[in-house]
C-alpha cells in the first residue's frame, strides 16, 4: 500500500529512470513499473514494483546525508546472495545500482515473495498449532544461518571475527553515553558489570542482527518461513548472541515493544 505521508517525496524513485535501467539490468523485465510504499520501519526505504513481468522489490538507501556504515545496501545484496546459495530461505536478489544518478542513491531489486507479516508474537488469531510450527520454523531456520561456515560461503570478510562480544558492549555503552541526558543508576550498574563478565567466544558465523517475527515471512497458508527480510545489520560474530536477540520476544511484555 502507498504510503506518501510518512514517505518524503524525494524516498520516491523517479519512474523513467528506474524502468530504464531495470530494462538494461533486470533479465526478462518488461513494462513500466508502478510502484507502492511496503508499510513498516524500514531505515531503508522499500517498494513494491509491479510489471508487465512480474513483481519485484525495491530496497534503497535513504536520500540525504547517512551515517558513513549505515544503510549499507550493498552489503545486504550480497549478504543475501551468499544465503539463496547456501539455500537459505530469502528473496532471490536481481540487481545491483551503485550509481547515485539513477534515482539518487544505492538500491537493489530482489523477487517480491508471498507471505504474511506478523506483528504481534502473541499470534492471536492463529491456533496453537500454527504459532508453534512458526516459531519452530523461526529456530530451524536460524540455526541453519549459524551453520554456515563464512569462509565457505564467501563472506570470510564480510566483517571482524574476533572480540565480537566486546566490541558490542563497548558500541552500546558508547551510544548510550552520548545520548544520556539524565542519571540512570540501574544503567550504571550495567556498564559496570558487563565487560567485567563477558562469556567466552562461540565460533563466528554471519548473524542476522535483527532476527524477529516481523523481520521474516511467513508462508501464506503454512506455518514456516518462506523468506528472511531486512539484514541491513547483518555482519560476522557470535551466533549466541544473535539467538538471545531472537529469544527476547519470549522476555520482553507486549505494551514494551512486540513481546510476550
Amino acid at each position: 500500500m502507498a504510503d506518501p505521508v510518512t514517505t518524503p517525496p524525494n524516498q520516491w524513485p523517479d519512474t523513467d529512470a528506474l524502468t530504464a535501467w531495470m530494462q538494461e539490468n533486470v533479465t526478462r523485465f518488461s513494462g513500466t513499473p508502478v510502484l507502492s510504499k511496503f508499510e513498516g520501519g524500514q531505515s531503508n526505504p522499500t517498494f513494491r514494483v509491479t510489471s508487465d513481468s512480474g513483481a519485484y522489490v525495491l530496497r534503497r538507501k535513504p536520500m540525504g546525508p547517512v551515517l558513513p556504515s549505515a544503510h549499507a545496501v550493498d552489503r545486504e545484496f550480497r549478504v543475501l546472495s551468499a544465503m539463496a546459495a547456501a539455500n537459505i530461505p530469502v528473496p532471490r536478489v536481481r540487481a545491483l545500482c551503485l550509481d547515485e544518478s539513477v534515482i539518487g542513491s544505492n538500491f537493489y531489486i530482489m523477487d517480491l515473495v508471498p507471505g504474511r507479516v506478523f506483528w504481534d508474537p502473541r499470534l492471536p488469531d492463529l491456533s496453537t498449532q500454527e504459532r508453534a510450527g512458526i516459531f519452530d520454523s523461526m529456530n530451524e531456520t536460524i540455526a541453519r544461518i549459524h551453520s554456515l561456515d563464512p569462509d565457505t560461503i564467501g563472506l570470510g570478510d564480510f566483517g571482524r571475527k574476533d572480540d565480537y562480544l566486546t566490541r558490542q558492549v563497548s558500541r552500546w555503552t558508547r551510544q548510550y553515553e552520548a545520548a544520556r541526558m539524565d542519571p540512570n543508576d540501574a544503567m550504571e550498574r550495567l556498564i559496570e558489570w558487563l565487560p567485567r563478565h563477558i562469556p567466552p567466544e562461540h565460533p563466528a558465523r554471519v548473524v542476522h542482527g535483527d532476527y524477529r517475527l516481523d523481520n521474516v515471512l511467513v508462508h501464506p497458508q503454512e506455518p514456516h518461513v518462506s523468506a528472511v527480510l531486512d539484514w541491513e545489520l547483518s555482519t560476522i560474530g557470535n551466533p549466541i548472541a544473535d539467538f538471545a536477540y531472537h529469544l527476547m520476544t519470549w522476555r520482553i511484555a507486549p505494551d514494551l515493544f512486540r513481546g510476550w
